[in-house]
């Protein structure tokens, strides 16, 4: 009996490994192998005029020193230059999308008439692709004949045209806007959906004591909404810090918003210079890497925290 219940878990664990390996294997042909391509190259001279022809350099690309003077993409005031832009958009980005994610998923959770209309009408920036939500708006924001500005100006808020993307003063804050835009209806349908969970009958007891709506929000919505939200900001910082198709249609390669997806981007197609493009690039996964992890870090004592105030609250309970 006992050498069948030892048997069990081990085959139920063939069988999980069995299933799962097809997709392991497809992960290490899409994902793996190209990124430790990726990662050899930037020890390389490689080109893609010769792509085949290459020899090893070591960490010349990241960083050396020839002739007393430093050179490598540590070195490039233009790649720090992104990493700051890079940083900025994610920041201004993820946090203003959250906040509006989380109201707009609060609205469209009450009952009202129309309210599956509106659930829909809120998904259309979404679903539309970036590329072409980027053009739309990059028209919308032109300079001489753009709708912005004539509306504004009909509003008498300017007195001429402004050019939203060509003046380094705007065009991040622009670009800002456009992605909270179109990204503020994803955070706002994983926060619904947690809404959704959230019993009831703590919203009626809290309604019976008399509990003001912000402390119903702060300790009892927000925490039961956290593990989702999260989620959410996770996947949003994830995608913030690699942006590069909203903000290279809208402003090409602008220094005052050129991200770090940019700056490979140049380096390896606009230039050619594979070895170095690699090294931006893999300088990109570890920052995205770093980031996410202090994220999730932080995340982890609120949610130890959490555990234990919910502990606490089933003791007192129970006594």
């Amino acid at each position: 009996m006992i050498g069948a219940a030892m048997r069990r878990p081990r085959s139920r664990q063939a069988t999980a490994a069995l299933f799962l390996s097809p997709m392991v294997l497809a992960l290490a042909v899409v994902a793996v192998w190209p990124l430790a391509r990726t990662i050899w190259f930037g020890f390389t001279d490689a080109s893609l005029t010769a792509p085949a022809d290459y020899t090893l350099v070591g960490l010349a690309n990241y960083l050396e020193v020839y002739d007393g003077a430093w050179y490598g993409v540590l070195a490039d005031p233009q790649w720090w230059q992104a990493l700051r832009n890079t940083l900025v958009f994610a920041a201004a980005s993820v946090t203003a999308e959250t906040v509006l994610g989380v109201g707009m998923a609060l609205v469209l959770n009450a009952r009202f008439p129309g309210r599956g209309l509106v659930r829909a009408a809120v998904l259309v920036p979404w679903a539309i692709p970036t590329v072409v939500s980027a053009k739309m708006w990059a028209w919308m924001l032109h300079d001489q004949f753009g709708i912005i500005n004539a509306g504004a100006m009909a509003l008498g808020l300017i007195d001429r045209p402004v050019a939203w993307l060509a003046s380094s003063d705007t065009a991040m804050l622009s670009v800002i806007l456009v992605d909270v835009w179109k990204t503020t209806p994803f955070v706002a349908l994983l926060t619904l959906a947690a809404l959704q969970t959230v019993p009831r009958d703590c919203y009626e007891a809290a309604r019976v004591d008399g509990i003001p709506p912000w402390r119903v929000f702060l300790h009892i919505t927000l925490p039961l909404i956290r593990p989702a939200l999260a989620v959410a900001v996770v996947f949003r910082l994830l995608d913030a810090l690699r942006v590069f198709d909203v903000v290279y249609v809208m402003t090409g390669e602008a220094e005052a918003t050129m991200t770090l997806s940019i700056h490979a981007r140049q380096q390896l197609v606009q230039f050619q210079d594979m070895g170095y493009g690699s090294a931006s690039a893999t300088l990109l996964f570890l920052v995205i890497g770093l980031v996410t992890v202090a994220y999730l870090a932080v995340l982890r004592p609120d949610r130890a925290a959490s555990g234990q105030r919910m502990a606490g609250h089933a003791g007192e309970a129970g006594g």
